[in-house]
């Protein structure tokens, strides 16, 4: 059977790919499922150059087909900010509350259409003894004036969907993954997937 270990302790992400992969038949795990979890200093300039690092390293640590990403919340206003540093933008420890509350207080005066925003994410597949390969994907949006939706983690309460008529965080897992960043860079994963084994049925 087919298994990807996912380099991530988030909890949000992890279900995320789960719904994401499970249809296709491959076992998903985490570093959640693992007591040996390393720790890797992120300490690329781009979302890509995280994404390799974290793949490349816990896929040779654990001799395992690895799916690493890093994505984040580039605002235009804030000249791409947070970018790189979403996760710990308020501070070292990570926190949701305090980065949604750091980005608001920058942006506070700034009017509805100069809030634009957008998500980012890279994923980068690391097979043992292979090239390491990326995909991305985007989710563009405007930044909410507080905090909306109850679903979701990360930023995802004050990015609001225009078309939608509503944050992120106040969609089902179903439409979310019909549109976030997350779900157009899976999408570009499954290609890579299929042009790994061409004319055969997607395995790793």
């Amino acid at each position: 059977m087919k298994e990807i270990l996912i380099a991530t302790t988030n909890k949000g992400k992890v279900a995320d790919f789960k719904t994401l992969l499970t249809p296709l038949g491959i076992i998903v795990k985490s570093l959640l499922d693992y007591k040996d979890i390393i720790d890797i200093e992120e300490t690329g300039a781009t979302f890509t150059e995280n994404a390799i690092l974290k793949a490349e390293a816990i896929s040779k640590h654990f001799k395992t087909n690895v799916i690493a990403d890093d994505s984040g919340l580039a605002i235009d206003a804030l000249q791409g900010r947070p970018g790189v540093y979403s996760a710990r933008y308020a501070g070292f420890e990570k926190n949701d509350q305090a980065n949604m509350a750091k980005v608001l207080e920058e942006l506070e005066g700034i009017p509805t259409n100069k809030r634009t925003a957008r998500f980012h994410c890279v994923l980068a597949l690391a097979i043992p003894n292979d090239e390491t390969k990326t995909v991305e994907g985007t989710c563009d949006g405007i930044i909410a004036t507080s905090p909306i939706g109850d679903q979701g983690f990360g930023y995802d309460p004050i990015f609001f969907l225009p078309e939608l008529g509503k944050t992120m965080a106040q969609l089902s897992k179903e439409e979310k993954n019909q549109i976030s960043h997350r779900a157009n860079a899976f999408k570009q994963l499954k290609g890579l997937l299929e042009s790994i084994n061409p004319g055969k049925e997607t395995s790793l």
